[in-house]
């Protein structure tokens, strides 16, 4: 059996963490649009968002192994959306903990009254992302091709995906 999981609103503490695995997926450069060579800084202002929005920690073994970052998808009046980032500690994947941070981002965009989620750039060759995403009631509404370069595989799409709440 799995150790238990919690999931909190995240910490200023919590940032070293993070930033141990959010470096080395964005340095890889296969599921994220941010810069591979992204400063600490920068990413810490990318990442740690201020309320209304939201920045969460999936915590085992008091070691925070995943994160996401919520926040309306676009301003005015596109606010009601709202729109996420996701990344797990690659030690820690495959174990439920994109799943749990994703279930947790629907349960604060409903009660933060958004209407619906749109995550604007998934890369389509993240396979595990997408499949979870659709798991969790979401489509593919367009793909932008060749929007990514990917490192080992080219040129390829961006999936826009979608849900109502």
């Amino acid at each position: 059996m799995p150790p238990a999981m919690e999931i909190r609103d995240a910490q200023p503490a919590d940032w070293a963490e993070i930033w141990a695995f959010f470096s080395s997926i964005v340095a890889a450069g296969e599921t994220y649009a941010y810069d591979p060579h992204i400063a600490e800084p920068d990413g810490r202002r990318l990442w740690m968002v201020a309320p209304p929005s939201r920045t969460s920690v999936a915590m085992r073994d008091g070691r925070v192994v995943g994160s996401a970052s919520m926040y309306p998808n676009r301003p005015g009046p596109g606010s009601h959306v709202a729109s996420a980032s996701f990344m797990v500690d690659p030690q820690h994947a495959g174990r439920g903990i994109g799943r749990a941070l994703g279930e947790d981002m629907l349960d604060w965009a409903r009660r933060s009254g958004f209407r619906a989620v749109q995550f604007n750039a998934v890369v389509e060759t993240n396979e595990r992302a997408v499949e979870l995403w659709r798991s969790l009631g979401f489509a593919v509404i367009g793909t932008v091709p060749e929007a990514f370069t990917h490192p080992a595989r080219g040129y390829v799409g961006l999936h826009v995906m979608h849900r109502f709440l």
